[in-house]
């Protein structure tokens, strides 16, 4: 009952967060994180009423599922932006602009982090510097496309936004697996080239490969069914199974076999949205069925945050230091490559605002990094400070960027009329 109470309570916090936020202009994205932190283990959750907030962070984790549902239909979703006659026409940039973006990020945290490690050798490692810097690729899925939803974003910039994100997702776990690679061999002193090379190389392939099975199976299933319902229902129970399977983990022999969910899901639903012809109404429904579990998921998000990281000056300092670099590096890497491939001056110019979001990959990073034992403490505070920041910043800095961008479009004064009037109409009919 409790746990049900709170599930209730979390999804009620944050619809209500929202009418709050609503004269401010803000996203959505940010009500339901707040939501999720006034209800979390440092307010609300505090005062240790039963179903109300959550009092622990064992009972946030205790939804772990919810968040793993959510991050596989919001890779689902993402699927949809790679169908081929769309990607004739951009899939080279957002190629180019994937990678040189998130290896732009790497190399500017490592520059900058690597000067304060010289400063304080002691307290700052160098294998802690590599794992950062490999941890700045990633950037955040759902608050971009959360965003994108809401307000209805649509143009060139955000056509080739989602893609890149996408791709993010394939470049960070490279990135990472061979950076936290070097940095254990640094702590260890012994060379694992497998974990380094062979290990991160069959999680992508393994992942796409499950992916593009479970999306002919997908569609060959389709055709067994008229109703368009039904359709829905074996859609959803198809994601759901896609997600489960992607927590398979094995070994033969020396090699980990292990899956990336995001990137199952997002082939699950590229190959769906490419080979069957009923793909698209079926994801415009899916998307209409998601929308409270993705609010869940930003509600439960919120509640993870870990406002002690604030108690400590060192973790603050050095966490400012990468959310600055970070950020400039994912600036300028989407600035140059972008003009590299010659994109129109406005998705140069605000692009790189956009893929600032960091939030679920990078605490999967993190956690990894607690390998490096004391070491890897230090890093999941700078990450969880990170990603306090970025998740609460973020969702506003991208609505800023795509609305310069003229991608997101005010309501038009019909709209505006039209609702007033049934406005109107509730409050004759309640006099």
């Amino acid at each position: 009952m409790n746990t049900l109470l709170s599930v209730s309570f979390a999804l009620l916090a944050g619809l209500i967060m929202t009418r709050f936020f609503k004269p401010l202009k803000l996203p959505s994205v940010t009500a339901y994180l707040i939501a999720g932190v006034l209800i979390g283990p440092y307010c609300i959750g505090a005062l240790g009423l039963n179903g109300v907030g959550f009092n622990s962070a064992e009972a946030v984790g205790s939804l772990s599922l919810v968040s793993e549902v959510a991050l596989g239909f919001i890779a689902f979703s993402i699927g949809n932006e790679f169908r081929l006659n769309e990607l004739k026409k951009t899939g080279r940039q957002a190629l180019v602009i994937g990678i040189l973006q998130a290896l732009a990020a790497t190399f500017m945290v490592d520059l900058v982090l690597y000067i304060i490690h010289l400063m304080m050798p002691d307290k700052f490692t160098l294998s802690q510097v590599i794992t950062l810097g490999a941890i700045a690729t990633a950037t955040a899925p759902a608050a971009t496309l959360m965003v994108v939803r809401q307000y209805k974003a649509h143009g060139p910039l955000t056509k080739l936004l989602l893609p890149i994100v996408a791709l993010d997702d394939a470049v960070g776990l490279i990135v990472f697996a061979v950076s936290f690679g070097i940095a254990k061999t640094l702590v260890s002193g012994s060379v694992d080239l497998i974990s380094i090379i062979v290990n991160p190389l069959v999680e992508i392939a393994c992942s796409l490969l499950l992916g593009a099975v479970m999306g002919w199976i997908l569609t060959q299933l389709e055709k067994l069914f008229n109703s368009n319902t039904n359709r829905l229902n074996l859609t959803i129970g198809v994601v759901f199974l896609a997600a489960s399977l992607s927590m398979m983990e094995f070994s033969i022999g020396l090699v980990h076999v292990q899956f990336s969910s995001l990137l199952t899901c997002m082939m699950l639903g590229t190959v769906f949205c490419n080979i069957c012809p009923l793909s698209a109404d079926l994801m415009t429904a899916s998307d209409k069925w998601t929308s409270p579990l993705f609010a869940l998921f930003f509600v439960i998000s919120g509640a993870e945050l870990e406002l002690s990281v604030f108690t400590q000056i060192s973790i603050v300092l050095i966490g400012v230091a990468y959310i600055i670099s970070r950020s400039a590096g994912k600036y300028i890497g989407t600035f140059l490559s972008a003009k590299l491939t010659k994109c129109s001056p406005q998705i140069c110019k605000y692009l790189g605002i956009t893929l600032l979001p960091q939030a679920g990959v990078a605490l999967g990073m993190c956690t990894t990094a607690m390998q490096l034992g004391t070491e890897g403490a230090l890093i999941r505070n700078i990450t969880l400070f990170a990603v306090l920041f970025y998740e609460l910043v973020g969702p506003l800095f991208t609505r800023m960027a795509l609305t310069a961008a003229g991608e997101i479009k005010p309501m038009s004064d019909e709209v505006k009329q039209r609702r007033q009037n049934k406005l109107n109409a509730l409050k004759t009919e309640e006099k």
